[in-house]
């Protein structure tokens, strides 16, 4: 578990994993990358190994110092304001038991505990994403997520060098293990609750610029990418959708298009995401669901704009050139 100033989120999320130790789990090993808060101190108390990251190092490089001496076979990674659910342990430890999987990854579970409308819509999408998933998975996760250590070596660990800085590194790294032959499944039922607050412009940078622009880029370089998680077959269908409803709306408003167009993309985009607005629906009633469907277009809208940026850099002369 890396954590940098996460002393809020410990006293949630190592009490699941320090009720295994001496059973299921050998060891619990926290990173801390140089916190200011107590974070440290707290974890000490709390009575797990910690490893002092010796200066800023990132979620990535955090990680593979842990690997580095971890002492068991299996590395189960958990982020630091999750709380995974008592049976995860057991669920990782009967995964690895019965097949051949270099690693497995589950999901946030859908009852996030912040009760703000971008938490709500950030967590229960990103419970939704995963939850949809095939078995057979070619990204990792390291928000609840376990893999063999010999695999985890052999392929080389995270990228730390290319994310100094929470990112891409768990998907980056799952597209190395697969191209290296690693098999890596998807628990549905592997589940943890996630305690992070999100605001509307925190939701923004990461999603543009800690997600989709870097996941852009590796998909554009990576021959052994496919659909997958938030890039799976019917996303772009989905979000051409979500462009049609912008553009006819502003057309409309100028007096060029019927009202009657957008009103039907709409209803177009809801019955397409019918299964994801269920789930708002269920979880927070009519009025969140609707705000949920309105917003989940504008996340198909700047998450097309960040990927059409990317193919302009990767294919045109001057991107080349930029790069350069």
């Amino acid at each position: 578990m890396p954590v940098y100033n996460g002393r809020a989120y410990l006293e949630r999320s190592l009490p699941p994993l320090l009720e295994r130790l001496g059973r299921d789990l050998l060891e619990v090993i926290v990173v801390d990358d140089s916190s200011i808060d107590g974070s440290r101190e707290l974890a000490e108390r709390m009575g797990v190994s910690v490893i002092p990251s010796g200066g800023r190092l990132g979620p990535a490089a955090a990680r593979n110092l842990a690997a580095r001496q971890a002492r068991g076979d299996v590395l189960f990674w958990v982020d630091v304001d999750v709380a995974v659910h008592a049976d995860a342990v057991e669920k990782v430890r009967r995964a690895f038991a019965t097949s051949d999987a270099a690693a497995v990854f589950g999901s946030y579970d859908d009852r996030p505990s912040d009760p703000g409308f971008w938490s709500q819509y950030k967590n229960l999408l990103h419970h939704y994403t995963h939850q949809r998933a095939g078995e057979e998975a070619s990204t990792f996760w390291t928000g609840c997520g376990a893999v063999r250590k010999d695999s985890f070596l052999s392929a080389g660990g995270f990228d730390a060098s290319r994310y100094p800085r929470p990112s891409i590194e768990d998907i980056e790294f799952g597209y190395r293990l697969r191209a290296a032959g690693g098999r890596i499944r998807v628990l549905h039922d592997l589940q943890g609750t996630h305690f992070k607050r999100w605001t509307l412009a925190e939701l923004l940078h990461t999603d543009i610029f800690q997600r989709a622009i870097p996941w852009s880029k590796l998909i554009l370089e990576n021959r052994y990418s496919r659909p997958d998680l938030n890039v799976r077959r019917g996303e772009g269908a989905r979000a051409a959708v979500a462009i049609g409803i912008f553009a006819s709306s502003v057309l409309a408003i100028g007096g060029l298009l019927p009202t009657w167009i957008p009103g039907g993309l709409l209803l177009m985009g809801a019955v397409s995401n019918l299964p994801l607005l269920s789930l708002f629906h269920r979880r927070n009633g009519p009025v969140f669901a609707l705000g949920g469907l309105l917003f989940h277009q504008v996340y198909y809208i700047y998450s097309s704009l960040a990927f059409g940026w990317c193919c302009l850099r990767h294919w045109l002369p001057f991107g080349k050139r930029v790069r350069a």
